[in-house]
């Protein structure tokens, strides 16, 4: 009965962990650029001394979904989308490289270009900053151009240019902040020819129905696996009976 008990419990863990990853990926149906995490489960044995004799469940997100979500124009300057598998580099909340697709841009309070949730953006020489001006403008290139306060309408200056790189996907991988990084570690290079559309942003990737039909199932999934541990737990009382003394 151990064994039953044992794949039972251990479903019915990772269960809740798979339902996680979808309670996440709804939570963020509504936010910019945001890529849904995939999901899956498999059976792993428990390795010892001798033959591995139990197995356990596990749920694992094998990668990240990196279908891109709809463009919509929003005619706003600092909105931007990036063009096919392009991605904005940001400054991460520890200091390092990370890189997304959420153009929702603003300026700060300091003058930092930031993302819609606070992260620099990053440009030639480290996060981009800007002194005060009257109008902004983003090139198709990530070109920042405004014109400065007080300035005449035909004077622009040009101020950085977004950072926008292109790895293979299968060299990213999601952290738990959201953001995607390379699995080695290092920081990709600038691609010249990475186009943005400016007065756009792109729409995250969850697939609403998809993921409701996944939590509906996944509660299933739950509650048959709380039924095997009580039916496991009936069958050991059951058995012991059985062999109790009279």
């Amino acid at each position: 009965m151990d064994r039953m008990l044992y794949i039972a419990m251990s479903g019915a863990r990772e269960t809740l962990i798979a339902q996680g990853n979808a309670s996440n990926n709804l939570a963020n149906a509504n936010t910019t650029g945001f890529l849904a995490d995939l999901n899956q489960f498999r059976s792993m044995p428990v390795y010892g001394p001798g033959h591995p004799t139990r197995v356990y469940a596990l749920d694992e997100r094998p990668q990240t979904d990196f279908t891109h979500g709809v463009i919509t124009q929003t005619g706003r300057a600092l909105d931007v989308a990036v063009k096919d598998g392009g991605w904005i580099a940001v400054q991460a909340r520890d200091g390092s490289e990370a890189y997304t697709r959420r153009g929702d841009l603003k300026v700060d309070a300091s003058g930092l270009l930031v993302t819609g949730n606070g992260l620099p953006v990053l440009g030639d020489g480290g996060p981009i900053a800007l002194p005060p001006y009257d109008a902004i403008q983003i090139g198709s290139d990530g070109t920042i151009s405004i014109r400065p306060q007080g300035a005449a309408a035909s004077e622009l200056a040009v101020i950085d240019r977004i950072k926008l790189v292109a790895p293979q996907f299968d060299r990213m991988v999601k952290g738990e902040d959201g953001l995607m990084r390379l699995k080695d570690g290092g920081e990709a290079e600038a691609a010249a020819e990475q186009r943005l559309v400016s007065g756009a942003l792109e729409a995250s990737n969850v697939n609403i129905v998809n993921e409701m039909v996944e939590m509906i199932e996944l509660q299933r999934r739950f509650e048959m696996q709380i039924k095997l541990m009580k039916t496991a737990e009936e069958t050991a009382s059951a058995s012991a009976s059985v062999v109790r003394p009279v």
